[in-house]
């Protein structure tokens, strides 16, 4: 390789990169197998029942996927969801034993219960509606919307929390409402709403805690990586603020946060953005810690050594691809920072031999070669490829040459323009200048 003198200080990291013998010999932390009690452990509520159903119909491991519905069985008893509980009992199709069959008792107990409690909140709101006390009629509609969100019935949930919003007399009202919906409409996947009541809930900045405006970029950031704007994504959680913690378990982990932000930032954020928006921001920081292993593949990443990195996100693919929110994606993602690492490899040489490039991204020749072809193709690397001695030649501009042919340029320009001036003053000069005739 003969690296370009104005891109020489980069070249060293990419040179080692590959090395057999390297001493950076790291542990590989998230190569096992997903811990499913650990995981469910870091969220509450309805979120954590359907990761753990998500999880049962995508592992492909019948202990795993029996262990994820034992625990979303556990989890759905302690709520009134008995239509979702019919679900789980369908999917159990009694391979966990008694214990974990039909109860009907339970079933019937909930129901009846939820039919009373249905009918008092009726009784209620209608009573409010009648005195028009309108902070009693929002409260009354906020119930209703907890009341069938508790019973899974989303849809119902959704147009009551919604309802309250006539009834909002403060700006602090108007954020529960937004973040009631938000809730509701991540459930759902309905994530043009959720972007919709984020904007409506941040127009009232004077009543945003720091609490609230952290929990808004959560849902934000999940609204533009599901509509697969991976930057705006990387943005909004890389903005979420350590007041976060485990305050929004209901929806997202703060761990989610590190390895949406950090995978949607790689695929997306050029060398100086990633330095300065991720490696060097101290919020963000805090986050890493939770994930190392989102950590070290940054790091490894901006550092150029690619082979490491690369390890490190096939290690993650498994678990990343029973995530919820992030399975949809996980192949365009890694197939973006992927493209970004052999872009950033190739960059700074003028010539690169295809076999040490190869031992670099721990891949074949002839793979690397179809990558190649495709990334200059599409125009993303400004190169060649010599097939027979396995060279990739970039197609820099020649400085030296430009140079030389813009001050020619430059010379017939000034040359051209001395001219005219020179002619107009020898015209002026002897009066041969064509005048108006005047109009009688």
């Amino acid at each position: 390789m003969e690296p370009d003198e104005d891109l020489g200080q980069i070249a060293d990291e990419i040179y080692a990169n590959g090395d057999e013998n390297s001493q950076r010999h790291r542990p590989i932390i998230s190569g096992e197998q997903l811990d499913i009690e650990l995981y469910a452990a870091l969220y509450s509520g309805r979120t954590k029942i359907m990761r753990l159903l998500f999880i049962a119909d995508r592992c492909g491991n019948a202990s795993m996927q029996l262990e994820a519905l034992r625990m979303a069985y556990d989890e759905i008893k302690k709520g009134e969801n008995t239509q979702l509980f019919r679900e789980v009992l369908q999917k159990i199709d009694g391979r966990l034993g008694p214990n974990y069959g039909p109860d009907p008792a339970w079933s019937d107990a909930v129901d009846r219960r939820a039919e009373l409690r249905k009918e008092k909140l009726e009784n209620e709101l209608n009573a409010y509606r009648t005195n028009l006390i309108k902070e009693s009629i929002r409260m009354g509609y906020n119930d209703f919307g907890d009341f069938y969100y508790a019973h899974g019935q989303l849809g119902e949930a959704f147009k009551n929390y919604v309802r309250t919003r006539d009834y909002c007399t403060t700006a602090k009202h108007i954020i529960h409402m937004c973040l009631n919906a938000i809730l509701v409409s991540i459930e759902m996947g309905q994530f043009t709403h959720v972007a919709s009541y984020v904007s409506k809930a941040e127009q009232s900045q004077d009543a945003l805690e720091s609490l609230t405006v952290a929990k808004l970029r959560c849902a934000a950031g999940l609204a533009n990586l599901e509509a697969k704007k991976y930057k705006l994504a990387a943005r909004k959680f890389l903005e979420v603020g350590p007041e976060l913690g485990n305050n929004y378990t209901e929806v997202i982990a703060p761990q989610d946060v590190a390895t949406y932000g950090g995978l949607c930032a790689l695929a997306s954020f050029d060398r100086a953005e990633l330095k300065s928006k991720v490696i060097d921001n101290i919020n963000f920081r805090n986050f890493l810690e939770l994930v190392p292993e989102i950590r070290e593949l940054i790091h490894d990443f901006y550092t150029s050594h690619y082979a490491s990195c690369l390890e490190y996100l096939g290690n993650l693919k498994a678990n990343l691809l029973l995530d919820i929110h992030l399975h949809d994606h996980v192949e365009t993602l890694y197939d973006q920072i992927r493209n970004k690492a052999l872009i950033q490899y190739t960059h700074p040489f003028v010539s690169v031999d295809l076999n040490m490039m190869a031992n670099a991204f721990k891949t074949s020749v002839a793979g690397l070669e179809k990558e190649l072809e495709a990334l200059i193709t599409d125009n993303q690397i400004q190169a060649r490829i010599d097939s027979h001695n396995k060279i990739l030649y970039a197609r820099h501009a020649d400085q030296r040459n430009a140079t030389f042919q813009k001050v020619l340029q430059t010379g017939r320009e000034f040359d051209r323009d001395v001219r005219s001036m020179l002619l107009r003053a020898n015209l002026l000069k002897h009066e041969h200048i064509l005048r108006a005739s005047r109009k009688h």
